[in-house]
Protein backbone atom coordinates (compact mmCIF):
# COMPACT_ATOMS: atom_id res chain seq x y z
CA UNK A 1 0.00 0.00 0.00
CA UNK A 2 2.78 2.39 0.94
CA UNK A 3 4.54 1.57 -2.32
CA UNK A 4 1.36 2.36 -4.25
CA UNK A 5 0.87 5.73 -2.50
CA UNK A 6 4.56 6.64 -3.06
CA UNK A 7 4.32 5.73 -6.75
CA UNK A 8 1.14 7.79 -7.08
CA UNK A 9 2.79 10.85 -5.49
CA UNK A 10 5.82 10.57 -7.79
CA UNK A 11 3.56 10.27 -10.81
CA UNK A 12 1.56 13.36 -9.81
CA UNK A 13 4.77 15.35 -9.22
CA UNK A 14 6.08 14.47 -12.69
CA UNK A 15 2.77 15.49 -14.30
CA UNK A 16 2.86 18.77 -12.38
CA UNK A 17 6.42 19.53 -13.54
CA UNK A 18 5.56 18.81 -17.15
CA UNK A 19 2.54 21.09 -16.91
CA UNK A 20 4.59 23.92 -15.40
CA UNK A 21 7.25 23.56 -18.05
CA UNK A 22 4.66 23.72 -20.79
CA UNK A 23 3.16 26.96 -19.41
CA UNK A 24 6.56 28.67 -19.24
CA UNK A 25 7.34 27.69 -22.80
CA UNK A 26 4.10 29.05 -24.19
CA UNK A 27 4.49 32.36 -22.41
CA UNK A 28 8.17 32.98 -23.19
CA UNK A 29 8.95 31.27 -26.46
CA UNK A 30 7.54 29.29 -29.37
CA UNK A 31 9.73 26.24 -28.89
CA UNK A 32 12.47 27.67 -31.10
CA UNK A 33 13.97 30.08 -28.59
CA UNK A 34 12.10 33.06 -30.04
CA UNK A 35 9.80 35.23 -27.95
CA UNK A 36 6.09 35.29 -28.65
CA UNK A 37 4.74 38.31 -30.46
CA UNK A 38 2.53 39.03 -27.45
CA UNK A 39 5.61 39.35 -25.21
CA UNK A 40 7.61 41.37 -27.70
CA UNK A 41 4.76 43.84 -28.08
CA UNK A 42 4.85 44.49 -24.34
CA UNK A 43 8.52 45.48 -24.39
CA UNK A 44 9.02 49.26 -24.35
CA UNK A 45 11.21 50.64 -27.12
CA UNK A 46 13.58 53.27 -25.75
CA UNK A 47 15.15 55.90 -28.00
CA UNK A 48 17.61 58.69 -27.24
CA UNK A 49 17.41 62.02 -29.09
CA UNK A 50 20.24 64.59 -28.91
CA UNK A 51 20.56 68.28 -29.82
CA UNK A 52 23.26 70.87 -29.16
CA UNK A 53 21.19 73.93 -28.14
CA UNK A 54 19.14 74.53 -24.95
CA UNK A 55 15.71 73.05 -24.36
CA UNK A 56 13.93 76.40 -24.74
CA UNK A 57 15.08 76.91 -28.35
CA UNK A 58 12.59 76.22 -31.12
CA UNK A 59 14.31 73.08 -32.54
CA UNK A 60 14.31 71.58 -29.04
CA UNK A 61 10.62 72.46 -28.63
CA UNK A 62 10.09 70.50 -31.82
CA UNK A 63 11.93 67.56 -30.23
CA UNK A 64 9.57 67.62 -27.26
CA UNK A 65 6.52 67.72 -29.54
CA UNK A 66 7.89 64.83 -31.62
CA UNK A 67 8.52 62.78 -28.47
CA UNK A 68 5.02 63.43 -27.15
CA UNK A 69 3.34 62.56 -30.43
CA UNK A 70 5.38 59.40 -31.00
CA UNK A 71 4.75 58.13 -27.48
CA UNK A 72 1.03 58.93 -27.73
CA UNK A 73 0.49 57.46 -31.19
CA UNK A 74 2.30 54.24 -30.27
CA UNK A 75 0.25 53.94 -27.06
CA UNK A 76 3.33 54.11 -24.88
CA UNK A 77 5.15 51.42 -26.86
CA UNK A 78 7.99 53.89 -27.48
CA UNK A 79 9.75 56.01 -24.88
CA UNK A 80 12.02 58.85 -26.01
CA UNK A 81 14.68 60.42 -23.79
CA UNK A 82 15.77 63.91 -24.86
CA UNK A 83 19.29 65.27 -24.51
CA UNK A 84 19.29 68.98 -25.48
CA UNK A 85 21.97 71.53 -24.67
CA UNK A 86 24.89 69.40 -25.86
CA UNK A 87 24.46 67.06 -22.89
CA UNK A 88 25.10 63.99 -25.07
CA UNK A 89 26.39 65.27 -28.42
CA UNK A 90 27.31 68.74 -29.63
CA UNK A 91 27.17 70.57 -32.96
CA UNK A 92 30.60 69.31 -34.00
CA UNK A 93 29.88 65.60 -33.61
CA UNK A 94 26.10 65.22 -33.83
CA UNK A 95 25.75 63.16 -37.01
CA UNK A 96 28.96 61.25 -36.36
CA UNK A 97 27.71 60.41 -32.87
CA UNK A 98 24.43 59.07 -34.24
CA UNK A 99 26.37 56.94 -36.70
CA UNK A 100 28.28 55.44 -33.77
CA UNK A 101 25.06 54.98 -31.72
CA UNK A 102 26.06 57.44 -29.00
CA UNK A 103 22.49 58.64 -29.56
CA UNK A 104 19.78 56.93 -31.59
CA UNK A 105 18.64 60.26 -33.08
CA UNK A 106 20.44 63.56 -33.55
CA UNK A 107 19.31 66.99 -34.69
CA UNK A 108 21.76 69.43 -36.25
CA UNK A 109 22.13 72.25 -38.78
CA UNK A 110 23.39 71.38 -42.24
CA UNK A 111 24.67 74.92 -42.71
CA UNK A 112 27.25 74.25 -40.00
CA UNK A 113 29.03 72.04 -42.55
CA UNK A 114 29.42 74.20 -45.68
CA UNK A 115 30.07 72.30 -48.88
CA UNK A 116 28.76 68.97 -47.59
CA UNK A 117 25.20 69.58 -48.84
CA UNK A 118 25.56 71.23 -52.28
CA UNK A 119 21.85 71.24 -53.14
CA UNK A 120 20.84 72.64 -49.76
CA UNK A 121 23.38 75.41 -50.34
CA UNK A 122 21.06 76.57 -53.13
CA UNK A 123 17.87 76.64 -51.07
CA UNK A 124 19.58 78.11 -47.99
CA UNK A 125 20.45 81.27 -49.93
CA UNK A 126 18.00 84.23 -50.10
CA UNK A 127 15.08 83.01 -52.20
CA UNK A 128 12.09 85.08 -51.12
CA UNK A 129 10.89 82.97 -48.21
CA UNK A 130 8.18 84.96 -46.39
CA UNK A 131 8.50 83.12 -43.08
CA UNK A 132 9.70 79.98 -41.31
CA UNK A 133 6.54 77.96 -41.97
CA UNK A 134 6.91 78.27 -45.72
CA UNK A 135 10.66 77.70 -45.54
CA UNK A 136 10.22 74.57 -43.41
CA UNK A 137 7.68 72.99 -45.76
CA UNK A 138 9.80 73.82 -48.80
CA UNK A 139 12.97 72.38 -47.26
CA UNK A 140 11.15 69.27 -46.05
CA UNK A 141 9.77 68.55 -49.52
CA UNK A 142 13.12 69.19 -51.19
CA UNK A 143 14.98 66.84 -48.85
CA UNK A 144 12.43 64.09 -49.49
CA UNK A 145 12.78 64.47 -53.26
CA UNK A 146 16.52 65.11 -53.23
CA UNK A 147 17.91 63.35 -50.14
CA UNK A 148 21.46 64.51 -49.36
CA UNK A 149 24.17 62.04 -50.31
CA UNK A 150 25.96 62.89 -47.05
CA UNK A 151 23.03 61.44 -45.09
CA UNK A 152 22.47 58.27 -47.13
CA UNK A 153 23.55 56.05 -44.24
CA UNK A 154 20.95 57.53 -41.89
CA UNK A 155 17.18 57.57 -41.70
CA UNK A 156 15.94 61.16 -41.99
CA UNK A 157 13.04 61.52 -39.58
CA UNK A 158 12.24 65.19 -40.16
CA UNK A 159 13.63 68.45 -41.52
CA UNK A 160 12.64 72.09 -41.16
CA UNK A 161 14.13 75.56 -41.34
CA UNK A 162 14.40 78.90 -39.63
CA UNK A 163 13.03 82.10 -41.02
CA UNK A 164 15.64 84.02 -43.05
CA UNK A 165 18.53 85.33 -40.97
CA UNK A 166 18.88 88.99 -40.05
CA UNK A 167 21.89 91.01 -38.89
CA UNK A 168 21.61 91.62 -35.14
CA UNK A 169 24.29 93.94 -33.81
CA UNK A 170 25.54 96.05 -30.92
CA UNK A 171 25.79 99.14 -33.12
CA UNK A 172 23.50 100.26 -35.93
CA UNK A 173 24.16 98.82 -39.41
CA UNK A 174 22.20 100.71 -42.04
CA UNK A 175 24.60 100.68 -44.98
CA UNK A 176 27.57 98.84 -46.45
CA UNK A 177 30.03 101.27 -44.91
CA UNK A 178 28.75 100.53 -41.39
CA UNK A 179 28.86 96.80 -42.17
CA UNK A 180 32.40 96.81 -43.59
CA UNK A 181 34.85 94.75 -41.53
CA UNK A 182 32.36 93.99 -38.77
CA UNK A 183 32.96 90.62 -37.06
CA UNK A 184 29.61 88.86 -37.03
CA UNK A 185 28.79 85.33 -35.93
CA UNK A 186 27.38 83.24 -38.78
CA UNK A 187 26.47 79.69 -39.73
CA UNK A 188 28.51 78.31 -42.62
CA UNK A 189 26.14 79.11 -45.52
CA UNK A 190 26.37 82.81 -44.74
CA UNK A 191 30.11 83.03 -45.41
CA UNK A 192 29.94 84.03 -49.11
CA UNK A 193 27.08 86.45 -48.49
CA UNK A 194 28.70 88.28 -45.60
CA UNK A 195 32.01 88.45 -47.46
CA UNK A 196 30.23 89.83 -50.51
CA UNK A 197 28.69 92.52 -48.31
CA UNK A 198 32.09 93.37 -46.83
CA UNK A 199 31.64 91.96 -43.32
CA UNK A 200 34.13 89.74 -41.47
CA UNK A 201 32.13 86.55 -40.78
CA UNK A 202 33.08 84.36 -37.81
CA UNK A 203 31.81 80.77 -37.98
CA UNK A 204 30.53 79.31 -34.73
CA UNK A 205 27.46 77.55 -33.34
CA UNK A 206 24.58 79.63 -32.02
CA UNK A 207 25.25 78.28 -28.53
CA UNK A 208 28.69 79.95 -28.56
CA UNK A 209 27.37 83.39 -29.57
CA UNK A 210 26.44 84.83 -26.14
CA UNK A 211 29.93 84.42 -24.70
CA UNK A 212 31.55 85.64 -27.93
CA UNK A 213 29.41 88.79 -27.78
CA UNK A 214 30.25 89.40 -24.13
CA UNK A 215 33.99 89.00 -24.68
CA UNK A 216 34.02 91.13 -27.83
CA UNK A 217 35.10 88.38 -30.21
CA UNK A 218 32.09 89.38 -32.32
CA UNK A 219 30.00 92.55 -32.46
CA UNK A 220 26.86 90.90 -33.76
CA UNK A 221 25.07 87.75 -34.81
CA UNK A 222 23.40 86.81 -38.09
CA UNK A 223 20.50 84.49 -37.38
CA UNK A 224 16.76 84.14 -37.24
CA UNK A 225 15.39 86.52 -34.65
CA UNK A 226 14.03 84.18 -31.98
CA UNK A 227 17.55 83.99 -30.50
CA UNK A 228 17.19 87.58 -29.31
CA UNK A 229 14.98 86.22 -26.54
CA UNK A 230 15.94 82.53 -26.36
CA UNK A 231 19.61 83.35 -25.79
CA UNK A 232 18.92 86.79 -24.26
CA UNK A 233 21.04 88.35 -27.02
CA UNK A 234 18.86 91.48 -27.03
CA UNK A 235 20.50 92.37 -23.73
CA UNK A 236 23.66 93.06 -25.78
CA UNK A 237 22.48 93.46 -29.37
CA UNK A 238 20.33 96.58 -29.71
CA UNK A 239 19.78 96.69 -33.48
CA UNK A 240 18.29 94.43 -36.15
CA UNK A 241 18.85 95.31 -39.81
CA UNK A 242 15.65 94.52 -41.71
CA UNK A 243 17.19 92.68 -44.65
CA UNK A 244 16.42 88.92 -44.94
CA UNK A 245 19.40 86.68 -45.67
CA UNK A 246 19.89 82.89 -45.57
CA UNK A 247 18.05 80.03 -43.89
CA UNK A 248 19.40 77.54 -41.42
CA UNK A 249 18.22 74.06 -42.35
CA UNK A 250 17.76 71.50 -39.56
CA UNK A 251 17.75 67.78 -40.25
CA UNK A 252 17.05 65.10 -37.63
CA UNK A 253 18.52 61.68 -38.42
CA UNK A 254 18.23 58.24 -36.86
CA UNK A 255 20.89 55.56 -36.84
CA UNK A 256 20.00 53.23 -39.74
CA UNK A 257 20.43 50.04 -37.68
CA UNK A 258 18.13 51.43 -34.99
CA UNK A 259 15.57 52.32 -37.67
CA UNK A 260 15.72 48.83 -39.18
CA UNK A 261 15.19 47.30 -35.74
CA UNK A 262 11.89 49.13 -35.20
CA UNK A 263 8.59 47.34 -35.88
CA UNK A 264 6.64 48.51 -38.96
CA UNK A 265 3.89 50.20 -36.96
CA UNK A 266 6.42 52.42 -35.17
CA UNK A 267 8.21 53.21 -38.44
CA UNK A 268 4.86 54.22 -39.92
CA UNK A 269 4.19 56.73 -37.13
CA UNK A 270 7.69 58.21 -37.46
CA UNK A 271 7.18 58.65 -41.22
CA UNK A 272 3.81 60.29 -40.62
CA UNK A 273 5.43 62.78 -38.25
CA UNK A 274 8.06 63.85 -40.79
CA UNK A 275 6.05 66.53 -42.63
CA UNK A 276 3.89 67.30 -39.60
CA UNK A 277 6.90 68.38 -37.58
CA UNK A 278 8.07 70.69 -40.39
CA UNK A 279 4.74 72.51 -40.24
CA UNK A 280 4.78 72.55 -36.43
CA UNK A 281 8.36 73.84 -36.19
CA UNK A 282 7.84 76.57 -38.78
CA UNK A 283 4.56 77.74 -37.34
CA UNK A 284 5.93 77.71 -33.81
CA UNK A 285 8.99 79.70 -34.84
CA UNK A 286 6.99 82.39 -36.64
CA UNK A 287 4.87 82.96 -33.54
CA UNK A 288 7.93 82.81 -31.32
CA UNK A 289 9.83 85.34 -33.46
CA UNK A 290 6.91 87.73 -33.07
CA UNK A 291 7.04 87.30 -29.28
CA UNK A 292 10.82 87.65 -29.23
CA UNK A 293 10.76 90.88 -31.22
CA UNK A 294 8.04 92.36 -29.02
CA UNK A 295 9.98 91.41 -25.87
CA UNK A 296 13.26 92.75 -27.28
CA UNK A 297 11.72 96.10 -28.23
CA UNK A 298 9.76 96.55 -25.02
CA UNK A 299 12.20 95.16 -22.45
CA UNK A 300 15.59 95.76 -24.10
CA UNK A 301 15.04 98.79 -26.32
CA UNK A 302 15.78 96.95 -29.57
CA UNK A 303 15.51 99.06 -32.72
CA UNK A 304 14.78 97.81 -36.24
CA UNK A 305 16.89 99.45 -38.94
CA UNK A 306 15.32 99.77 -42.40
CA UNK A 307 17.58 100.19 -45.44
CA UNK A 308 16.64 103.02 -47.76
CA UNK A 309 15.68 101.85 -51.29
CA UNK A 310 18.94 102.83 -52.95
CA UNK A 311 20.99 101.11 -50.26
CA UNK A 312 18.87 97.96 -50.55
CA UNK A 313 19.59 97.83 -54.29
CA UNK A 314 23.31 97.84 -53.55
CA UNK A 315 22.93 94.84 -51.25
CA UNK A 316 20.73 93.01 -53.77
CA UNK A 317 23.26 93.47 -56.58
CA UNK A 318 26.03 91.94 -54.44
CA UNK A 319 23.96 88.96 -53.27
CA UNK A 320 21.90 87.90 -56.30
CA UNK A 321 24.73 86.18 -58.25
CA UNK A 322 25.53 83.85 -55.32
CA UNK A 323 22.64 81.47 -55.89
CA UNK A 324 23.59 81.00 -59.54
CA UNK A 325 27.12 80.23 -58.38
CA UNK A 326 25.76 77.62 -55.94
CA UNK A 327 23.73 76.05 -58.76
CA UNK A 328 26.82 75.82 -60.96
CA UNK A 329 28.90 74.34 -58.12
CA UNK A 330 26.32 71.64 -57.49
CA UNK A 331 25.90 70.91 -61.20
CA UNK A 332 29.67 70.54 -61.55
CA UNK A 333 29.40 67.72 -59.00
CA UNK A 334 26.89 65.93 -61.18
CA UNK A 335 23.84 66.93 -59.15
CA UNK A 336 20.46 68.00 -60.64
CA UNK A 337 20.99 71.60 -59.57
CA UNK A 338 18.82 73.34 -62.18
CA UNK A 339 15.86 71.04 -61.47
CA UNK A 340 16.37 71.59 -57.75
CA UNK A 341 16.30 75.37 -58.15
CA UNK A 342 13.18 75.19 -60.32
CA UNK A 343 11.45 72.99 -57.75
CA UNK A 344 12.55 75.36 -54.97
CA UNK A 345 10.68 78.32 -56.45
CA UNK A 346 7.64 76.19 -57.34
CA UNK A 347 7.37 75.10 -53.70
CA UNK A 348 7.84 78.64 -52.35
CA UNK A 349 4.95 79.77 -54.56
CA UNK A 350 2.83 76.77 -53.50
CA UNK A 351 3.23 77.21 -49.77
CA UNK A 352 3.11 81.02 -49.84
CA UNK A 353 -0.49 81.00 -51.07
Amino acid sequence: MRRFIYSLLVFMLIISMIGCGSTTSSSSNNGDGKKNTSDVSKEKIKLTYAFFAPANTFPAVQMTKWKEELEKRTNGKVEVQLFPGGSLLNANNMYEGVGKKVADIGLSVTTYEPGRYPLLDISDLPSGYPNAKVASQVVNDLIKEYPPEALKDYKIITSFATEPAFIQSKAQISNLEELKGKQLRIAGALTPIMKALGAAPVGMSQAEAPEALQTGIIVGNVSSREVLKDFKLAEIEKYVTDYPLTLNTFVAVMNKDVWNSLPPDVQKVIDELNSEMAVFAGDYLDNHVKEAMEWSKKEQGLKVVTLDPEEKKKWDILIQPLQDQAVKAAADKGLPAENYKKKLYELIAKYSK
